[in-house]
């Protein structure tokens, strides 16, 4: 057959040609880099010609090293004459829009999402309320909790308040793992107030519980908070997996 390789000698394995392992490598010390913070976000990364001689390698071998860091996000290729690789910060948004996606691919449920949301954000109540100086907190939830009382309309105000609980704890693995619940939450909650506007009593009873939330957190009830807190999301998501019809549903379907 014409072009064909002899049997004796098997066709080159296009993926070895381009070294993965060595771009591995690049990648992996310029991510370490990275997130130490030595490469700073907005900054240019060396020019090629540097890195290649840094690193021992070939310029195809470099580029797919940019690849890997493109494809994380972690690296943005710019064209032109100004062109080049420039560091991004790791953004949490990728994260969670991927999780997201995986979450709806594996069928996952309106029941399943709603039990971790009240397992993971309900114990963040107490972290808040259980804190030596409060003041700064209970400030902010205040400020959020009018925003939403002047606005009962907007089905965005409830789930920002739900987010501004977690953030204040300033603890950042909760703040990761629930931002992709908190999401796809905040998705179907703005679904369910869009069709029930004006604004509904579950957007007022909302509103109310978020200001005794705010009082249980003054008065430093920490127990008290997260017990409430709890049922507050319970109550949320038995309301809209009744919706949807039921915790059976899943979220693939609320969400197209």
């Amino acid at each position: 057959m014409p072009g064909a390789y002899p049997v004796s000698m098997p066709a080159p394995d296009p993926i070895s040609l381009r070294n993965p392992r060595a771009a591995e490598v690049v990648a992996r010390e310029l991510r370490r880099q990275i997130v130490r913070g030595e490469l700073p976000a907005g900054h240019a990364l060396p020019s090629e010609s540097a890195l290649t001689e840094q690193f021992e390698v070939s310029r195809p071998t470099l580029r797919e090293a940019f690849r890997v860091l493109e494809h994380e996000g972690l690296v943005e290729i710019r064209r032109g004459v100004r062109g080049g690789a420039r560091v991004r910060a790791p953004d949490e948004n990728l994260v969670s829009n991927y999780a997201g996606l995986l979450l709806q691919y594996r069928g996952t449920t309106i029941a399943d999402l709603f039990g971790a949301r009240a397992a993971l954000e309900a114990p963040a109540a107490r972290m808040l309320a259980a804190r030596p100086s409060r003041k700064e907190i209970v400030k902010r939830l205040g400020a959020e909790t009018e925003e939403h009382a002047n606005d009962l309309a907007n089905p965005a105000r409830a789930p920002a308040f739900h987010r501004l609980v977690v953030e204040l704890t300033g603890n950042q693995t909760l703040i990761l793992l629930t931002s992709v619940i908190e999401g796809i939450a905040e998705a179907a909650e703005v679904s369910y107030e869009r069709r029930a506007a004006p604004p509904s009593r579950e957007a007022r009873q909302a509103h109310r519980d978020h200001e005794k939330l705010v009082a249980l957190i003054q008065r430093g009830a920490a127990a008290e908070a997260e017990a409430f807190w709890h049922r507050h999301l319970v109550a949320v998501g038995a309301r809209l997996q009744d919706l949807y019809g039921g915790g059976s549903q899943r979220v693939v379907d609320v969400l197209e």
